[in-house]
């Protein structure tokens, strides 16, 4: 951006990266962690941020820190006191093009907003773009976040595999990634008095209520499990009914087993999203099944008995199936109340906001252990996400932006000490 050109509008943001992780097969858009879409994301996000003059960094932990400085002393990249606000850059697979760019998008439009309004202030502020927010590559959500945080321990990130075998320590190294250094960053979470993250809302609720944003309050608890189940590799056409050791069997039984579990509790969700039978050939009988389970609710006790009443299920069909089954929790996150005082402050900005939970992991939600975070939702007329139909209309966009950057601008302008 430049002065002659005045801020940027969302759409034509988003409008650059429109055709970057197209994909053919899915639909929609598969932008996987360090993969050639979304390596080419990172650029782009790079390049934004130099247009604005902003000081780029990439941390030990892969996120990508585009650093407005402050008016203060040592105000620049990594400074005390900083705001901070941004989302992620990969999808799921075959996902929206909104769930994750929004957020981007809107925080450098909203950069754009405040030279406008020629706010500077003492504290600085940062957009930030977080890797591997989905785990559609790894399998661990947050990644990113997670691994600054210290909400997973290194050694385990570093071995954690791809669909082609590949280590996470293998791919992050080809990037450029530093592995061995990976982990908690307690000094830069120190400086961060606020993260406000922005994401198109992956629900209904803003529709119905005839408004273009809402504030986050909390975050359901929710994890991923994998379940293995082992039998008998054999011939489709040779091996009869009843001599059969079938996993696939007992995998249909898990899914159908997942959404009986989740309808005995109310808000419960539970979703096995992705299958995957070993060797995997048409006139083969598998030998193995891998099968992911997605679990939700706002009582953690309640996402526990939903997982282990699945689990009991499983054990019983794979016995009858002359099977066996194992469980592997991989990442769980429990229910997230958004800081109380700095939600309340982004009321006393948006006062017309209403206010919404969320059945989403986020960024935000995993920084919330350690430092003040919130949430803005942006209107998504269809209610659909992790899909192509999700949708967010221009002006929707624009009025997510200048409301992040209403937000931006009062905390920017809050003596440093209040936090």
């Amino acid at each position: 951006m430049s002065a002659a050109s005045g801020p940027a509008s969302v759409a034509g943001l988003l409008g650059e990266i429109a055709d970057v992780g197209r994909d053919a097969t899915r639909g929609g858009w598969s932008r996987f962690v360090y993969a050639d879409a979304e390596l080419t994301l990172r650029e782009w996000f790079v390049e934004q941020a130099q247009r604005r003059s902003l000081e780029v960094e990439t941390d030990r932990n892969g996120a990508i820190w585009a650093w407005r400085p402050g008016t203060g002393p040592g105000g620049g990249a990594g400074s005390p006191h900083a705001i901070v606000t941004g989302s992620h850059l990969d999808s799921v697979p075959g996902g929206g093009a909104f769930d994750g760019p929004l957020g981007v998008a809107s925080a450098l439009a909203a950069v754009d907003l405040l030279d406008a309004r020629g706010v500077r202030t003492e504290r600085p502020l940062a957009v930030v773009a977080f890797p591997e927010e989905e785990g559609a590559r790894f399998g661990v959500a947050c990644l990113g976040s997670r691994l600054l945080a210290g909400a997973i321990d290194p050694d385990r990130a570093r071995g954690l595999r791809d669909a082609d075998g590949r280590t996470f320590a293998e791919v992050a190294a080809g990037a450029g990634l530093d592995v061995d250094r990976i982990g908690p960053d307690p000094a830069r979470l120190a400086g961060i008095d606020a993260f406000v993250e922005l994401h198109v809302e992956q629900g209904r609720g803003l529709v119905d209520l005839g408004q273009p944003v809402a504030i986050g309050s909390s975050i359901l608890g929710h994890g991923r499990w994998r379940f293995s189940v082992t039998g008998e590799g054999n011939h489709a056409g040779t091996t009869r009914m009843p001599d059969r050791r079938d996993p696939m069997v007992v995998a249909a039984g898990i899914v159908l087993a997942a959404r009986d579990a989740a309808v005995a509790h109310a808000e419960a969700r539970a979703t096995v999203g992705r299958v995957v039978p070993v060797p995997g050939g048409t006139n083969v009988i598998a030998s193995r099944v891998d099968l992911w389970l997605d679990a939700r609710h706002p009582d953690d006790a309640v996402t526990a008995a939903v997982v282990a009443e699945i689990e009991r299920q499983a054990s019983r069909l794979a016995e009858a199936q002359g099977c066996a089954v194992t469980l592997t929790e991989e990442s769980y996150g429990g229910t997230v109340s958004f800081d109380a005082d700095l939600s309340g402050r982004l009321a006393q900005v948006l006062p017309e906001a209403p206010v919404l939970d969320t059945g989403a992991g986020h960024d935000a939600g995993v920084l919330a252990a350690a430092i003040p975070t919130a949430m803005l939702f942006t209107r998504n007329p269809t209610g659909v996400s992790h899909s192509p139909e999700e949708a967010c209309e221009d002006g929707d966009a624009e009025a997510g932006a200048a409301a992040l950057a209403d937000v931006l601008e009062r905390l920017l302008r809050e003596p440093v000490g209040v936090s």
